[in-house]
């Protein structure tokens, strides 16, 4: 398995998750602005038929997922230096819904995140206001997400999902005041992964209930503060 993740992300962060799969560091240099140059959800949408790459992805990570067998679809679009530039890839794809700003992601997020598998019908779609979407939604199975956005816990909720919600006041983001819930997170099978500890964020015992409750555990990947790294990328 494959782990893409913000190489800015603690060493213990990384330490940790290399015990699970091969941790490819992701960064990028002179595309977007600092704070999320080394973003996996800013340049990368996982699918159901591949991961989709914004075009302007470096080509060492392109081929790094290449000869590991992963699916590469190219996007149409490139990321840029600001909204909604930075957002083209920025979704969450799973067997049932495509939930995303139609208005910012890239048309091959679009055509691709709809398809079903082995099916001529079309996944729900679930447009929402916030560009950001996957930086601020996680997506934990079971019809059950987690996200720092009332926008989307408002449209989730009314399509009878069950959602969290979570303020992201205490989750870092060097350069802003607050970075988002779904940027300190992955999920593998029934588990929730963290980059940090509940114990440092407010609304931790929050998330440690709702997980109990979804009969799912929980990871937390180093000691600190939650750290918003855009979003641990998990491939196999």
């Amino acid at each position: 398995m494959l782990i893409i993740v913000d190489k800015r992300l603690p060493s213990d962060v990384k330490n940790k998750l290399s015990s699970y799969g091969e941790v490819v560091e992701f960064f990028t240099e002179g595309i977007t602005y600092e704070a999320i140059s080394g973003h996996p959800d800013i340049f990368f949408c996982k699918t159901d038929e591949g991961l989709i790459a914004a075009p302007n992805a470096p080509d060492q990570y392109l081929d790094i997922l290449n000869k590991k067998g992963v699916h590469i679809i190219k996007g149409e679009k490139e990321v840029g230096s600001k909204y909604p530039e930075t957002a083209r890839y920025n979704a969450v794809v799973n067997s049932d819904y495509l939930i995303c700003n139609m208005g910012a992601v890239d048309s091959v997020v679009k055509e691709t995140g709809r398809r079903k598998a082995d099916s001529s019908e079309e996944k729900i779609l679930l447009n929402v206001n916030q560009g950001y979407t996957r930086c601020n939604l996680i997506d934990l199975g079971n019809n059950s997400y987690i996200t720092s956005d009332k926008g989307i816990f408002n449209i989730l909720v009314s399509n009878g999902l069950n959602v969290l919600f979570l303020e992201p006041a205490g989750i870092l983001l060097p350069g802003f005041e607050n970075g988002f819930i779904g940027g300190c997170a992955g999920v593998w099978g029934n588990t929730l992964f963290l980059a940090g500890n509940l114990n440092k964020y407010p609304e931790g015992e929050k998330i440690r209930e709702f997980l109990a409750w979804q009969s799912m555990e929980v990871i937390e990947l180093y000691q600190g503060p939650l750290i918003d790294g855009g979003s641990i990328l998990f491939l196999d």
